[in-house]
């Protein structure tokens, strides 16, 4: 722990700069990582069986039960849609419902990703930027003064230069691996919703006459 602080210490402000920026990175990725694999992801062949079954027995309920069991993105947006048909909603109906659920819901799945790479470039800049620092600081530092102090003076210009910049690849490398990791899961997703979203409408066009009147 000594050790890390003087690491801090030695590569000046730019190391609490990038820890903040680290700390938020962090933040980000943790939410994002709950959310698309605790919140989000269900399992779809288990969805589409029980919503298809109701559907085809006529058991509108059930399907919106079903639905409520979950407050993910998919299971609002097809209840939505169930929902429409239980108000007798005609099939343009049904589709806006969904059209318009779809809309509220899938900004929750890519909220606050975007800003993962925003912010591994910015760690990497600043890094860029301490180490442009740290030089000045050392050349600036040896003019002028005497040859036995030159040395001392450099390396403690080299130090905070290569320890920015090396802190800031520590918090840039992971965060964009994460960042592809999340991108790559939040795509799969609203890949699924698209699917079971559009099965799930024309699976309610085709058995309407099961679905009571009032």
């Amino acid at each position: 722990m000594g050790n890390l602080g003087e690491l801090f210490q030695q590569g000046g402000i730019w190391m609490y700069i990038l820890a903040f920026l680290g700390g938020i990175c962090i933040i980000i990725m943790l939410d994002r990582i709950y959310n698309l694999f605790v919140n989000f992801n269900i399992d779809k062949e288990k969805f589409v069986n029980n919503v298809e079954r109701s559907i085809l027995a006529g058991d509108l309920n059930s399907a919106v039960n079903f639905c409520n069991d979950r407050k993910s993105p998919l299971n609002n947006i097809v209840k939505a849609g169930v929902i429409s048909v239980m108000n007798k909603g005609k099939d343009e109906e049904v589709q806006t419902a969904m059209d318009v659920a779809a809309l509220r819901e899938i900004p929750k799945i890519e909220r606050r990703t975007p800003f993962l790479p925003l912010l591994a470039n910015v760690a990497t800049l600043i890094g860029l930027l301490a180490t442009i620092s740290g030089l000045i600081k050392s050349f600036k530092g040896v003019a002028g003064v005497d040859p036995a102090q030159k040395t001392a003076l450099l390396a403690e210009g080299v130090s905070e230069a290569m320890l920015g910049t090396a802190f800031g690849l520590i918090i840039a490398i992971p965060t964009l691996l994460v960042s592809g990791w999340l991108t790559a899961k939040t795509q799969q997703i609203m890949d699924d919703i698209h699917e079971i979203s559009v099965a799930t409408l024309n699976l309610i066009v085709q058995n309407r006459e099961k679905f009571p009147t009032k």
